[in-house]
């Protein structure tokens, strides 16, 4: 009787589905014989097999049963944390990075607006500085007509003077001479 050992065993194992580890179990034999030779002496042997062939039927739905039961209880702690991550992005990361979006558009239309104003600013300077420089040649020529330094005496060319002689080569790289 101290000589007797298991013939069917449990073994566990780890299953990987979808990043979650689940424990599997599995049932192997341990390869020890049964000893039928001192079972009932009128017929009752027969059932003690019967009810043997049972018990491992029975003994190996209870291994499916606990692995898929454990299987399930991972899955189910695996799917709370995934649930809660889901609502931390949703109500958390997401808006943050929303109102980040929003501000930073914001101040794009900001520095566009400033911008914007600044080339006015600019452009109106510069208008008024043409419109400056344009009286003060218009005021040299009325003078220069006054004192009578004209082109009259031009023999009717209107253009006698160098048109080149204006500009000058160092000052604009674009002009060629």
């Amino acid at each position: 009787e101290g000589g007797m050992t298991a013939r069917i065993r449990v073994g566990a194992g780890v299953d990987n589905v979808a990043g979650v580890k689940l424990p599997v179990f599995t049932k192997y034999d341990t390869g020890a014989m049964h000893d039928n030779q001192s079972l009932g002496l009128v017929g009752g042997g027969k059932k003690i097999v019967a009810v043997r062939e049972k018990f491992t039927v029975l003994l190996e739905n209870l291994i499916k049963l606990a692995s898929l039961q454990t299987s399930f209880v991972t899955l189910d702690e695996a799917l709370k944390v995934t649930n809660r991550r889901v609502n931390a992005l949703e109500n958390v990361t997401i808006p943050k990075i929303e109102g980040t979006l929003a501000y930073i558009g914001r101040e794009l239309d900001e520095l566009e607006r400033e911008d914007f104003t600044r080339l006015k600013l600019v452009q109106g300077k510069k208008q008024v500085e043409q419109a400056l420089e344009q009286k003060a040649k218009e005021k040299a020529a009325a003078t220069a007509i006054m004192s009578g330094k004209s082109n009259s005496n031009s023999g009717g060319k209107e253009n006698d003077a160098d048109i080149t002689a204006v500009y000058d080569v160092n000052e604009d790289e674009d002009v060629v001479f």
